[in-house]
């Protein structure tokens, strides 16, 4: 089982770009990094009040594509100026894309104690010291810290020759211990408060879904399917199905089900750490799958 320890990314992280690729767009990759110094700043203006906090980009590795990130802190000449200052801020920001990205799976299982949290997934251990655990729970509070994760998030999202986004303390030749899968990036973009109340977030994955009811005609009508046994309501907005359909590649009967990109809108129950689904929306249609085929498949 491999171990990653959370502690070792204290000053200093190299981010990953996964792709084929030897080069990356400027703008990706300063929007990243501006994105994640914004979300460092405001972490540590609550860690580290009468610390100044600086992110630097200390070096540039071939590969896939890496670059490396330095926290340099400067004592402000105030009156918090004498308390000491706690080297955690890449340490909680490692916990905190860990936690909404990867360890929302089904089969993750979380231990608890004084000392730490631990997160179990597949072959993957994750250590949290309870510190800095305790730390990400009160930085994530802050609107200005979510919102600098989730542009930099947003930011890599837009850019579709990146695959994934990977975090390690140090630089080298292997993969890193955590690896943000392109499918998973949708877990971490933007959550906003809105008039409403609560904040929301979208989600896009991949599912399986069995058509009730079809509405073959391009609009925003909603479809009904049923999916994980619940059922839903849904347009699909993918011209090329539509295109597909109407050229007669695509015969839709009763049972059918699609493969598809779902996007999912959640909001965040009042005052308590669960977003609910709202709203969905298929985005993309990958591939259709008649009924015959599900039965043989079941047998």
């Amino acid at each position: 089982m491999t171990t990653v320890d959370v502690a070792a990314f204290e000053d200093s992280f190299v981010i990953h770009f996964g792709g084929d690729f030897a080069r990356i767009n400027a703008y990706t990759l300063a929007t990243t990094l501006i994105n994640l110094a914004d979300a460092a700043k405001a972490a540590n203006a609550s860690i580290n009040p009468g610390y100044d906090i600086e992110v630097v980009v200390e070096a540039l590795g071939a590969g896939s594509f890496r670059t490396k990130i330095r926290t340099l802190y400067e004592r402000a000449d105030n009156l918090f100026s004498n308390e000491v200052v706690r080297t955690i801020v890449l340490n909680v920001i490692a916990a905190f894309i860990y936690q909404h990205t990867l360890a929302p799976n089904p089969n993750v299982v979380v231990n608890v104690t004084t000392d730490e949290v631990v997160i179990e997934q597949g072959d993957t251990r994750v250590v949290v010291p309870r510190h800095i655990h305790d730390a990400m729970q009160d930085v994530e509070r802050n609107p200005q810290f979510r919102r600098g994760i989730s542009q930099a998030f947003q930011a890599v999202e837009d850019d579709p020759s990146i695959q994934s986004i990977g975090f390690s303390p140090e630089s080298g030749d292997g993969a890193p211990p955590i690896e943000v899968p392109r499918g998973r990036f949708g877990a971490i973009l933007p959550v906003e408060a809105e008039g409403g109340g609560g904040e929301v977030r979208e989600l896009t994955e991949t599912a399986d879904v069995e058509i009730l009811r079809a509405i073959l005609e391009r609009s925003r009508r909603r479809w009904e399917f049923v999916w994980h046994g619940t059922k839903i309501s849904a347009p699909v907005t993918d011209d090329q199905f539509y295109d597909d359909f109407f050229a007669h590649r695509i015969t839709i009967a009763p049972g059918d089900a699609l493969k598809v990109r779902l996007r999912i809108r959640q909001r965040r129950l009042s005052d308590v750490a669960v977003f609910v689904n709202e709203t969905y929306e298929v985005i993309e249609v990958l591939e259709h799958l008649p009924r015959a085929r599900q039965a043989t498949m079941l047998r």
